[in-house]
């Protein structure tokens, strides 16, 4: 089972142990097991979650100097991605997965029990809400998504959570071009600036990928996010 994962992460530089490639495995097990009771995933087939699930997730490094990396949050988490992928991969991380679903919390921390990871916790709550607590605000190093949204709505849930010098990075596909260009000011109103946009395919398939990459410059104003709802509803232009 395992050594379609090693293959594909190896074209990642990636090299995993034995107890991480264990940590994936059994990873896999708890999601195919808990998806038959509550709706985690469409994709179930063991190539596909290691490709579109794991080594997407992973994939970050094509943009991201993990070693310079403290803490991550990963907002919008749903079944642990690109959050429990990440900290499998590289232990060293603390990581925070933070889901509005209180049942996919659940799914979490028996993941994260059945694994044995430390310095990770799931929250459960909406992003507007833990974006005003001090403990959060402004307080990661990296903050990620791979949360299907808007980048306007995205940047105004995640970006408040990053430090200045920190960094926000979206999970896109491949056209990008146009949603990047209608966020500019968004994103720049919230403390941030877009760095680039970095494309690539996942190892050995047709599929496009971007992250796109968003450096915090300056503090995020105290009226940003706006109240639960309304960045979805009304995104910021």
């Amino acid at each position: 089972m395992s050594k379609l994962l090693e293959s594909k992460l190896q074209q990642l530089n990636i090299t995993l142990n034995d107890r991480q490639s264990e940590q994936f495995k059994i990873f896999y097990n708890l999601l195919i097991e808990w998806n038959k009771v509550m709706n985690l995933t469409g994709i179930t087939e063991y190539e596909e979650v290691v490709e579109k699930h794991f080594v997407d997730s992973l994939a970050l490094i094509k943009a991201v100097d993990i070693q310079k990396i403290h803490n991550i949050i990963d907002i919008g988490t749903g079944a642990g991605f690109p959050g429990i992928p990440l900290k499998i991969a590289f232990p060293q991380l603390n990581v925070t997965l933070l889901d509005s679903l209180n049942k996919r919390i659940r799914f979490l921390n028996t993941v994260i029990e059945n694994t044995g990871l430390k310095g990770i916790e799931a929250i459960h709550g909406r992003a507007e809400d833990y974006a005003k607590q001090p403990d959060y605000r402004e307080n990661y190093d990296l903050c990620v998504s791979r949360a299907v949204a808007n980048l306007a709505t995205l940047s105004e849930y995640c970006i408040p959570y990053i430090r200045i010098g920190g960094i926000f990075v979206s999970y896109k596909s491949e056209d990008v071009e146009q949603e990047v260009e209608c966020s500019k000011n968004a994103i720049s109103l919230l403390g941030g600036n877009i760095k680039e946009t970095v494309r690539f395919q996942l190892p050995g398939t047709d599929i496009g990928r971007s992250f796109i990459i968003i450096e915090k410059e300056k503090m995020t104003s105290e009226k940003y996010p706006r109240k639960a709802g309304l960045p979805s509803k009304e995104p910021l232009i």
